[in-house]
């Protein structure tokens, strides 16, 4: 076993006290915190993960990751949705919970991989507005069919949950455990994954993309499954923002949203996955004390709108740091007196990785 140098070692203790916090947080934060603060962060720094799980390990940048989570809510809300009161909207199916869940993130895949299929051979800018254009697709879609929703929100899904969920309107704590297992076990995921022939051979693509494929790899394919992958995740955050939210309209996978899970991603720092939820934990915490603390008459000095507070916000991090918070926390084990590894994502060989 290898030893760990002093920056790995920190960075373990840290992980493994917020672990001990996010699980005891309950009985530490109230209720307030825990729902719209903590579960939140849990489920968009999921969805940011996808986002840089691609940037990182693959250089893709995608914006079509709020869309796959909205394909994902849509579709658990016409699967489990009913003909009641002000859930007449959608197909309101009345399937079975557990059924519709798999159905959901199963339809979403099988998205995921249509999508990487076709931009899979796409790079820089090209990628970006392709993806983009994915995002714009799946809101106008849902908002145009009528049959689907329209632009009325599907309403009540959070009232048909699978037996092993539970009720979670009337016990939130739940939820956020459901999300901090997700959260977890998708972090964990990627880890592995990035350390498996696919893993190092996708990362060679990465800075390589030609040389790989002069080696023997099919590097459309491991771009495509590597998207298919990302959006596996966005489909577990899409039906948990469903469920926290109650709800899901074309809002949800709008333009706004993509640019906020963006912001998210690059406020954490796209080069790192712990970055994902620390850049969620910064947006939700900025934007939630923003609205709640500044008077709506006093913003004129800044635009007058919550976003453009925000934006500013968001401008310094990143003139301050171009890799985020964790290029903060990476730069800071580089000056004189400390000794660690380089911030950038670490580079590993694909010799042994079997070409596909």
């Amino acid at each position: 076993m290898r030893n760990l140098d002093p920056k790995q070692t920190t960075e373990r203790v840290i992980g493994a006290g917020v672990l001990v916090i996010a699980v005891l947080a309950p009985s530490i934060f109230n209720a307030f915190w825990l729902d719209a603060i903590l579960t939140q962060t849990l489920i968009f720094g999921m969805a940011a993960a996808s986002l840089i799980f691609l940037s990182a390990y693959g250089g893709m940048i995608s914006l079509a990751q709020t869309g796959l989570m909205g394909i994902a809510g849509y579709a658990l809300g016409n699967m489990v949705s009913q003909r009641a009161g002000g859930e007449s909207k959608g197909l309101a199916l009345g399937w079975d919970p557990t059924v519709a869940l798999i159905v959901a993130i199963a339809l979403t895949i099988c998205v995921a991989f249509v999508f990487g299929a076709v931009a899979s051979r796409s790079y820089g800018i090209y990628f970006l507005m392709l993806t983009l254009t994915f995002g714009v697709i799946a809101n106008l879609f849902f908002g145009s069919v009528t049959k689907l929703g329209g632009f009325s929100p599907i309403a009540g899904i959070d009232r048909y949950t699978p037996g092993f969920i539970g009720d979670i309107i009337n016990d939130r704590n739940r939820l956020y455990y459901i999300a901090l297992i997700c959260a977890a076990g998708a972090y964990v995921l990627i880890r592995l994954l990035v350390r498996t022939p696919f893993g190092l051979s996708l990362q060679g693509i990465r800075d390589e993309p030609v040389r790989m494929a002069s080696l023997g790899y099919t590097v459309p394919l491991h771009r495509m499954l590597a998207f298919t992958f990302a959006g596996f995740l966005a489909a577990l955050a899409g039906v948990l923002a469903a469920w926290w939210n109650g709800q899901i309209s074309p809002s949800d996978l709008g333009l706004v949203a993509t640019i906020n899970l963006l912001v998210m991603a690059v406020i954490g720092g796209l080069a790192r996955i712990e970055g994902a939820w620390l850049g969620a934990f910064a947006f939700i915490v900025i934007n939630n004390e923003v609205t709640n603390r500044i008077p709506a008459d006093g913003l004129w000095v800044v635009g007058g709108t919550f976003n453009t507070v925000v934006g500013l916000i968001f401008l310094a991090i990143v003139v301050v740091s171009p890799d985020g918070l964790m290029g903060i926390w990476d730069r800071l084990w580089r000056l004189p007196g400390r000794r660690g590894p380089t911030p950038q994502v670490e580079i590993e060989s694909a010799a042994g990785a079997t070409p596909t």
